[in-house]
């Protein structure tokens, strides 16, 4: 297998951190302590506390401390195997492994604050020699010393120590005080890589003066970001890509309420990515009126173009929920996705599921107060699309075995009366929603991510599992949910290549647009697992 520049960068950001990551933590950072000195404040900074006066007050020997300052250290075992009594570099009958110096200052008590392990707490006893202070005046330079001892230290193991110190009784000085140091380290039996570790200077796991990587680790990081950014460098290197189709012209969308969120965002993102092409592509709030509207709009223009038998229309696009019936021999149809549909009540009618026959008893008349299915005293309120509507043909071919709600009662939804059964209809998902949200007792149904998206806005839209079994595009996979419709491109004949509706159709089925279409909830037939989902009803 040839191997170009590409590839060769991509291997090299795959090795380079995987070997730096083997080094610090398998081979040096076996054996390693650690430390962080986790607070070093003056009392005298502690004046918004309600201890400032105490702390300020501190005496030792009868004499109140001098600039009292607390330090909290915490030690550590930050490497990847048990830490012996052994493994410290210090003389065997030494009982003390780490040592840290205060210099200008010294201690006045210190107190183990936390223990990780209760089993640690045999190493801080009085009795024991290596953990305890003292204070060295050797002429000018003077120094308070704790002694920590070789605790042996599990994996992750911690323990914290809260030094209490002042500052030297004739110094008047008020100089800041200097860092503490630390003096300690671990390491274990010579092993094979001693000499490499010698090469890159660096003491065997001396890793308790810092808590970052070693060099050879730094070593690993820097390549590694060079070699990201030679891999950024190549994204602007000419290649023969194959570009994306854009088209110049003006394109016609039409179609399914329920599927127009979808393909808005998708012909939005097609205009951006071929801004310098002069794509148009006009929609506003009556873009998409059904898809028996859009489907009977579209054969217009075919005809009035005079389109002949055998050609097609190239800037004319419907979408449908499902097969539209009815005698349309010059369209052409093409399964894109399918979509889940499902069913919103009002929160009043308090139900929270409802099975299939209830769902048919519903919209056959059989039920009108919802208090016959266990839910509340209220009218039921039917909120139905018109007849032309591809989710209202998905709910009668799907759910209610190919059987037409009954009609309207009223003209108008508004004209709904709180106390009495009616039956009403809309003409788009979006009405269908706010109908429902505002009336009491109200049923009606839409497309999942519209209605999720309007229930997030309006407590009073409830959306309805059916058999207990919520709207999923798996649910549908697996058979357990009934409402659900593919999503047809419907054209008048096969647009022309080159044509503007040819590209966008490529755009949506097999480049970006199809992430839109996965973004609103809907699966691609192209990538669906049972092709029954998008076999024609």
């Amino acid at each position: 297998m040839d191997l170009d520049f590409d590839n060769w960068v991509a291997v090299i950001s795959v090795a380079i951190p995987s070997l730096a990551f083997f080094w610090e933590f398998a081979v040096v950072g076996r054996k390693r302590l650690g430390y962080r000195v986790q607070m070093d404040a003056l009392a005298a900074d502690a004046t918004q506390s309600p201890y400032a006066g105490v702390l300020r007050d501190m005496q030792r020997d009868g004499h109140r401390l001098k600039d009292p300052s607390f330090v909290l250290l915490r030690i550590e075992n930050a490497g990847s195997a048990p830490i012996e009594d052994s493994d410290y570099l210090t003389r065997g009958n030494n009982p003390c492994g780490i040592t840290v110096t205060f210099r200008d200052r010294q201690v006045a008590g210190l107190v183990v604050t936390h223990l990780s392990q209760p089993e640690l707490e045999t190493f801080f006893t009085p009795e024991d020699e290596g953990f305890g202070y003292r204070n060295v005046e050797e002429g000018e330079l003077r120094r308070g010393v704790v002694r920590l001892p070789k605790a042996k230290l599990p994996l992750r193991a911690e323990y914290k120590v809260l030094v209490v110190l002042e500052r030297w009784t004739d110094d008047d000085t008020g100089e800041p005080f200097p860092r503490p140091v630390f003096v300690g380290a671990v390491g274990g039996p010579r092993r094979w890589f001693e000499p490499l570790v010698r090469y890159f200077r660096f003491k065997l796991a001396r890793t308790e003066s810092h808590v970052f990587a070693s060099r050879p680790a730094w070593i690993g990081i820097g390549l590694l970001a060079l070699a990201v950014v030679a891999q950024s460098v190549t994204l602007f290197l000419p290649e023969n890509r194959t570009p994306l189709d854009c088209v110049g012209g003006t394109l016609h969308l039409n179609g399914s309420t329920a599927f127009a969120p979808a393909v808005r965002e998708a012909a939005a993102r097609y205009e951006e990515a071929c801004q310098g092409a002069d794509v148009s592509i006009p929609i506003d709030e009556g873009t998409f009126d059904g898809s028996g509207e859009g489907l009977a709009d579209l054969e217009k223009a075919g005809r009035d173009r005079k389109i002949e038998v055998g050609d097609g229309l190239g800037d004319h696009i419907t979408f449908a929920d499902g097969i539209v019936g009815g005698d349309h021999a010059r369209v052409l149809s093409r399964a894109i996705a399918y979509s889940v549909f499902t069913l919103v009540v009002n929160k009043d009618a308090g139900v929270g599921n409802l099975t299939p026959d209830q769902i048919r008893r519903l919209y056959a008349g059989k039920i009108t107060n919802w208090s016959q299915l266990g839910g509340e005293d209220v009218p039921v309120h039917l909120v139905n699309r018109h007849v032309t509507s591809g989710t209202r043909s998905a709910l009668v071919a799907r759910v209610l075995n190919r059987k037409q709600p009954l009609g309207p009662t009223v003209e108008n939804c508004a004209a709904l009366e709180e106390d009495t059964y009616g039956i009403c209809e809309v003409d788009s998902t979006q009405t269908m929603l706010e109908t429902v949200a505002a009336a009491p007792g109200a049923l009606g149904y839409s497309e999942v991510s519209s209605a999720a998206a309007k229930i997030k806005e309006d407590r009073h839209l409830v959306q309805l599992p059916i058999a207990s079994q919520r709207a999923t595009l798996d649910a549908v996979e697996n058979g357990d949910y009934p409402y659900w419709q593919t999503e047809f491109a419907y054209t008048y004949g096969e647009p022309p290549a080159g044509s503007v509706a040819a590209a966008f159709l490529t755009y949506l089925t097999d480049q970006g647009g199809r992430d839109v279409l996965r973004e609103y909830g809907n699966r691609l037939c192209s990538e669906v697992e049972n092709p029954y989902v998008c076999e024609p009803t």
